[in-house]
């Protein structure tokens, strides 16, 4: 699974059958810190995420097709989540991160206590 942002949607008169129905993501893979990783992709989405969203992303063919509830679909990607808060511990990474890209309010407290000591 990856982190990632969603970016765009797109819109595909002629698609596969096992497709219809379903909403297409542009979105475009992050680290941590909330920097772009690579370039953006196409996503089937199973979660009803929005632009803008941060969410997770699949990119096993497997993992993505039964994500969206087919078996043997043409899927290579799937958004399966929206992300709600990251954090990660002290000294592995960046401070938590709120899904619009600022700091979260446990991570500003857990700040404001050590600035006190």
């Amino acid at each position: 699974m990856q982190i990632a942002r969603v970016v765009g949607a797109l819109t595909a008169t002629r698609k596969h059958p096992t497709h219809e129905g379903k909403k297409i993501l542009l979105v475009q893979p992050l680290d941590l810190d909330g920097s772009d990783r690579g370039n953006p992709m196409v996503a089937l989405d199973s979660v009803q995420a929005g632009i803008g969203d941060k969410v997770l992303l699949v990119q096993d063919g497997y993992a993505a097709f039964t994500a969206v509830g087919y078996k043997q679909a043409p899927i290579d990607a799937a958004v399966i989540g929206v992300i709600d808060e990251i954090e990660v511990l002290p000294g592995l990474g960046p401070k938590a991160i709120a899904p619009d890209g600022g700091e979260t309010p446990t991570a500003a407290k857990k700040q404001h206590k050590k600035n006190r000591s």
